[in-house]
């Protein structure tokens, strides 16, 4: 229960992070500067969270060295959306006296400044591991290092989270420090009048009534689509791993300190199949007829597009911003449940942040996610997250109730893909080849292609799981 009373906290300390990855292009290393990075919360604000962090024995000890070095094409501080400063950081702020520098990259070249200032000793303290693709590649390849001095996963603060960072183990070690597993990672959108408007059934109230899964989808996509009439179905690039998720057995997986290739189980070929009926039927919008091969989510707001997955960073704006592209009755559910897995899996993110090599300053960072652990524990601090999330982005009740649904179901089935996480060539593969049934080739040939190449990967890295290439 507790971790389901906390999922506001959980979801306002990743808003900015998810938010910001959506515009991660944007972002330039040349120009650092960050207009709202000295934006404040209220003085209400600070002054109540300042009396939490000093009343608890949830944060201990002192910070000698006050400032922590963070790369990232988005910055904590509180970030370029201008939203208010997170929690966590005022908590930071207030018990340690704590200071975060952010270190400006783009998306693109994140990896490339990262090693750069490994080799140049700049002492770069975090970065992070929300878009499942830092890890356990960071690790292999020596640019990240063990947490477990820093970090006591048995303590009141992390014992919550023991397990899933447990799960996520390498080589013997904790690499990769997952504050909370997150299940806004990917949430179906969809407005509400446009269903409405086509007599179909609601899918939130498909989800209440237990009858949201591929079938009940499938079946309103069918009755939905007409291309003739600007009616098309899924949207986005993102549906594809989303609905092998719902599996529960993703596609690569960490199990007992070592990858797993899952390419070849059943539930792999059985989403395979799914999705290259979407694509036979026509319920595929991207690449189908003259809708092209460019995504138009604005298609949502307008009614010609019914489901459009994507993470709920694209609700994590200013109301004026989401209605404008999603619409005034723009909702959202859970992927729907495979029907014939073992339970409801849905694609689970993770709030997580790896420490970096020479980093000058891993105290500093242990004590910042420290404070991220308490905001999302402390009922008090917690009160005022929510109302943070709440006037910020404009949501209904309606909305922070489904949230609070995926939040349980991540919570009851935290299962990581790290697909994407292996290696840049690894990734390269997966990421095209495991799409392709949703572009009309069959799973057959795909996997006849790719196995052998994704097994000689796995298998060579379980083999020498630590490279140290960053050397």
């Amino acid at each position: 229960m507790k971790k389901t009373r906390a999922f506001l906290s959980a979801l306002l300390l990743s808003a900015s992070a998810m938010a910001l990855a959506a515009c991660s292009s944007s972002s330039s290393a040349s120009d650092p500067k960050n207009e709202y990075a000295d934006k404040d919360v209220d003085s209400s604000v600070r002054e109540e969270v300042h009396n939490n962090v000093m009343d608890t024995d949830l944060l201990t000890g002192e910070l000698e060295n006050k400032t922590i070095k963070w790369l990232s094409h988005w910055d904590i501080n509180p970030g370029i959306t201008g939203k208010n400063k997170p929690t966590e950081l005022v908590a930071f702020e207030e018990k340690y006296g704590g200071k975060i520098e952010w270190i400006n990259c783009t998306w693109e070249n994140r990896y490339e400044k990262l090693a750069e200032l490994i080799q140049s000793g700049e002492g770069v303290d975090f970065f992070p591991a929300n878009d499942m693709d830092a890890f356990p590649k960071g690790a292999i390849r020596g640019m990240f290092v063990p947490v477990d001095d820093y970090i006591d996963f048995s303590s009141p603060l992390w014992e919550d989270v023991k397990d899933i960072n447990d799960d996520m183990m390498w080589n013997g070690s904790h690499y990769c420090t997952i504050v909370q597993a997150t299940g806004d990672r990917i949430g179906c959108i969809y407005n509400r009048k446009t269903i409405a408007e086509a007599g179909l059934d609601d899918p939130a109230d498909l989800y209440r009534k237990g009858q949201w899964d591929w079938d009940s989808f499938k079946s309103i996509l069918e009755h939905f689509v007409d291309p003739a009439n600007q009616h098309y179905g899924i949207e986005g690039w993102w549906y594809q791993f989303a609905l092998m998720n719902t599996t529960g057995v993703p596609a690569v997986t960490i199990e007992d300190g070592k990858l797993k290739n899952n390419l070849s189980d059943p539930a792999m070929e059985r989403v395979q199949n799914f999705m290259y009926d979407l694509n036979q039927s026509g319920c595929i919008a991207i690449g189908m007829g003259d809708y092209g091969w460019e995504s138009h989510p604005e298609y949502v707001g307008e009614g010609k597009v019914l489901f459009y997955p994507v993470g709920l960073y694209e609700l994590y704006t200013s109301p004026d911003t989401w209605k404008s592209i999603y619409g005034e009755d723009a909702f959202f559910v859970p992927m729907p449940k495979d029907p014939k897995a073992d339970d409801y899996y849905i694609p689970v993110g993770m709030d997580s942040y790896v420490f970096v090599k020479g980093g000058s300053n891993p105290e500093g960072v242990a004590k910042f996610l420290d404070c991220k652990r308490f905001a999302i524990l402390d009922e008090n601090t917690k009160k005022v997250a929510d109302q943070q999330f709440l006037d910020d982005f404009g949501w209904s009740a309606d909305m922070v109730e489904m949230q609070h649904s995926m939040q349980e179901l991540a919570d009851a089935n935290p299962i990581y893909d790290v697909s994407i996480g292996v290696s840049a060539d690894c990734a390269e593969i997966l990421d095209d080849q495991l799409r392709a049934a949703s572009r009309g080739t069959p799973w057959n040939e795909t996997y006849d292609t790719i196995y052998s190449t994704i097994k000689t990967y796995i298998d060579e890295i379980n083999e020498n799981p630590i490279q140290n290439t960053a050397d």
